[in-house]
């Protein structure tokens, strides 16, 4: 559609896809961490990360579901790289879990691409009695990268070169609650909302993405940190709000970006969005 066509500073334009966008990049001997990566866009992250030579470790939910993404990733890339590790965010236990095993293998880690979520589900709370998407889409990651932070900041030092965490947000961040982050409300159902629950959890990954570039910069720890808006995207992510996904199945291929056309940017440096 022309309203994607128009080049950005970069050469690139809005339907580029992420192969042509990393196109000439060589991710060898680079290590990558890419939750949610069974579907959407984390499927597409990991897929072209690891056709540009990177070793992936898909962190997901459903194992199964993962192996089979993998075999098929495979089966088109007979060189990719790629671990399949099981990780429940709304369960600190699985997260914890999944921390220790990868720090306990000794790989190194270059880049996080915290990109799985849930969007505006019924008021539910996780396993650790948190309101679902504020458990699962902020504090699941939170507790995540900070696990993971000094291999990061380890494999930085002895690789020269620079780490990425991209915590992937939205711009519904701009729409939380009227007061922002409820902090002294999080789980009361009273008053909730699926969508300005879900603008929560983004702002809180937005702010979580700003506080760490500010302390990994006071430390000159060579890592960046950024959030990203990916686009309005025809992803499932809409499976629990039927209105807004029966727009997406209906409209979705006319206004809105395929799931190709969304890059994690392994080699420029992503915007807050």
């Amino acid at each position: 559609m022309w309203l994607f066509s128009k080049k950005g500073p970069s050469g690139f334009t809005a339907s580029s896809t992420a192969e042509e966008v990393t196109r000439g990049i060589d991710g060898s001997g680079l290590t990558a961490i890419v939750t949610g990566a069974t579907s959407g866009i984390g499927a597409e992250t990991a897929r072209v990360l690891a056709l540009r030579g990177v070793h992936v470790v898909m962190a997901i939910r459903d194992v199964k579901a993962g192996r089979q993404i993998k075999e098929a990733m495979v089966r088109d890339n007979s060189k990719a790289k790629i671990e399949v590790m099981e990780l429940d965010l709304s369960s600190m236990e699985s997260v914890r879990n999944f921390a220790r095993q990868f720090n306990s293998c000794g790989l190194p880690l270059n880049i996080l691409v915290n990109n799985a979520g849930i969007m505006a589900t019924p008021f539910k709370l996780s396993k650790d009695n948190i309101e679902l998407q504020f458990g699962t889409n902020h504090i699941g990651h939170f507790l995540l990268t900070n696990l993971l932070l000094d291999t990061m900041k380890r494999t930085s030092t002895e690789h020269r070169k620079e780490g990425r965490i991209v915590n992937v947000s939205s711009r519904r961040h701009r729409f939380s609650y009227p007061e922002g982050i409820r902090f002294n409300k999080i789980n009361e159902k009273s008053g909730y909302n699926s969508l300005s629950a879900y603008g929560q959890s983004k702002l809180a990954n937005v702010l979580h993405a700003n506080e760490l570039a500010r302390l990994l910069k006071e430390e000159r720890v060579d890592i960046t940190a950024n959030s990203l808006h990916p686009g309005a995207i025809a992803t499932n992510l809409f499976r629990h709000h039927s209105l807004i996904d029966g727009l997406v199945g209906l409209l979705g291929k006319y206004v809105m970006k395929n799931i190709q056309q969304v890059t994690m940017f392994i080699g420029n440096k992503s915007k807050e969005g």
